[in-house]
This record gives structure tokens, C-alpha cells and sequence, in this order.
């Protein structure tokens, strides 16, 4: 059974609500669609109800899949309103609120923010720009990581990887030169979702140009300073470093450069870069030449579920991430 397969069968013990802003895309729509037939989440389409559902039935699709928000209705607006203002934690008053609630990502967010979805998903037409600055405003991050990042699962054909052909990256798609706190704050991060989302036990390697001291250098005094400080958050975790790439999950060269004992060179099942130059290089790398499969981006640390997909996904994937961004939503619960 491959990884989509795993994921549908446990994201269908749970279906949770999926908001789409952009509910008209051809390829986000299909993506829905597939989802929810499988029956892994209950999708709600957001933004020109007409519009949408004439798309639906233009490209074959059963409407009573969808559950359809039209965000001109105006008594399902001053309902969602209500509750968002009624929270305890919220900033934004009905006025602003009514002017955001005009473009389908805010609308979404803050019926998501009212507990009327557990995930928005957007991406294909928003920017991540878009994305973040809308889920800063109004989901809101915990309290516990100060920084948005994001981290993506590779499956990777003919990869032999301490859990066979999959693994963890990140961060991939945000934080484009992350201090060493933030870099910290992102292996933490990562540990703790894939832990969620997979049942695995985190071995988080930091990735540098040095292995254990090889080489020398600004930044590699960066990704070591980073380790110390995740170290000292969390002990219990098992994140390590600084190593290359290769180091970090080929066995017999971990043993090899790294001469001492490390729970992590050589088996590292999540692996962290440096800044977003590398971070976004080494996932293409891993897409074109491995020829894999790339599910993500999944943000981190926003107070609910939101997710930016790649622009480029094809629907395959964007099916990945919408199922994987289900079931961490889920495991929320």
C-alpha cells in the first residue's frame, strides 16, 4: 500500500471539514472532489455559490459532494460573524470583518476561526504571501513556537531510507533565512508533525556543508548554534547535527563521518536546511531527479490547520496534502 492509500484510510476514520477559497480552480475542485468520494474529508466550496456549483456540473461532478457557502449570503455572513466576534482571542471587529470577509480567503479563515471547518486549504491562485499574512491575522499561531514554517513529506522511488521511501523536509517553502532560533523552532516543528501525522519516532538531522565539525564557517556556527538551542527546548527529541546531506541518511557514510555516537547520522527520517535558497533547491532536486513525489507544503505552528499548496502540484498531490492537512486537523481534535 503506498503512502496516499495509508493516509486516505486513516483520514476516512475522521473526515473533517476543508474550506476552498478557490473552490472555481479546475484542479483544486477535482482534487475535492476525489477526496471527498474516498471519503476523507467533507469539502466546502467558498466564494460565487452559482458560479460553482454550474462549474461542478460542467465537469461532471455529483453537487451533493459539496457543501456550497456563497460568501455574498448575508445571514450565513452576520452568523459566522457572531461567532468570530464571541471568541476570546479575536482582534477584528464586524466592520472589518465584513470588508475581509469580500475576498473567499478571509472568508474561509474566519469561518474556520468560528469552528465552522477545521482546515482551510488554498495555494493554487494565493500566494504564500497571501496565505500566511491571512492565517497570522486571523488563526492566530500557538503559543508555544514563535515561527511559521513549513515541511513537506518526499516519496521517493528506489529511496532506502530508514522508513523506506519516505522523508520528511523542511522548511521548504517559508522562513527564507532563518536565525538560529527559528531554525530550531522549525526542527522542533517538524518533529512534532511527523510524529502526528505519522506515528514515526523523529530523528531530525540539521543539515549543513559540515559534518561534526568538517568544515568551518558563519554558517555552519549557525546550524550548530541551532542545535544547541533545540537541545535545551526539548531533550526528549532526537535531533542532530550539523551533517551533510549524505550524512545524514546513507548508513555506512554516517557511520563513517560521524565518530561518535548519534541516534540520528545515517537514519535520519527528517531532515532540515539551512535557509530557503537550499530548502527549495533540494525539494525541486528531489522532485525532478528523484522523481518523487512531493506532498506539501503543511504549515506550521498556526493555532489551527491552514495549508499552502504549490502552485505547480498536480492533483495528485494537492489530494496528498488536502488529506494529510485533514488528519493533523483531526489529531487536533
Amino acid at each position: 500500500m503506498g503512502l496516499l492509500d495509508t493516509l486516505k484510510v486513516k483520514a476516512a476514520e475522521h473526515p473533517v471539514r476543508v474550506a476552498f477559497p478557490e473552490a472555481d480552480n479546475e484542479k483544486m475542485m477535482q482534487a475535492a472532489y476525489e477526496c471527498a468520494k474516498d471519503g476523507c474529508i467533507v469539502p466546502i466550496l467558498v466564494g460565487d455559490t452559482e458560479k460553482n456549483r454550474a462549474l461542478a456540473a460542467e465537469r461532471g461532478y455529483d453537487a451533493s459532494v459539496f457543501t456550497f457557502v456563497d460568501i455574498h449570503d448575508e445571514a450565513c455572513r452576520a452568523e459566522i460573524i457572531e461567532k468570530y466576534i464571541a471568541l476570546p482571542d479575536t482582534r477584528l471587529k464586524e466592520k472589518a470583518l465584513n470588508r475581509r470577509m469580500e475576498d473567499p480567503l478571509y472568508f474561509c479563515m474566519i469561518m474556520q476561526k468560528a469552528g465552522e471547518a477545521e482546515v482551510t486549504f488554498a495555494g493554487i491562485d494565493y500566494t504564500t504571501e497571501d496565505v500566511l499574512l491571512a492565517g497570522q491575522m486571523i488563526i492566530g499561531l500557538k503559543e508555544d513556537i514563535s515561527t511559521v514554517s513549513s515541511i513537506g513529506l518526499c516519496e521517493i522511488p528506489g529511496f532506502e531510507g530508514s522508513e523506506g521511501e519516505l522523508l520528511a523536509v523542511g522548511d521548504s517553502a517559508v522562513c527564507a533565512n532563518p536565525t538560529e532560533e527559528q531554525l530550531a523552532d522549525i526542527a522542533i516543528s517538524a518533529c512534532e508533525t511527523v510524529k502526528g501525522l505519522l506515528g514515526w519516532e523523529p530523528r531530525c538531522a540539521l543539515i549543513s556543508y559540515s559534518t561534526d565539525g568538517s568544515g568551518q564557517g558563519p554558517l555552519v556556527d549557525k546550524v550548530r548554534n541551532a542545535l544547541a538551542i533545540a537541545k535545551e527546548k526539548r531533550p526528549d527529541l532526537k535531533i542532530d547535527g550539523e551533517f551533510q546531506l549524505d550524512a545524514a541518511i546513507i548508513p555506512a557514510i554516517g557511520q563513517k563521518k560521524v565518530k561518535r555516537e548519534s541516534d540520528v547520522a545515517g537514519k535520519a527520517n527528517v531532515i532540515i536546511w539551512p535557509d530557503l535558497n537550499v530548502g527549495n533547491a533540494g525539494v525541486k532536486l528531489i522532485q525532478i531527479f528523484g522523481r518523487a513525489n512531493a506532498y506539501g507544503p503543511l504549515l506550521q505552528w498556526f493555532d489551527k490547520i491552514v495549508c499552502d499548496c504549490s502552485r505547480s502540484a498536480p492533483v495528485e498531490e494537492l489530494k496528498g496534502n488536502i488529506i494529510m492537512s485533514a488528519i493533523r486537523a483531526a489529531n487536533m481534535e
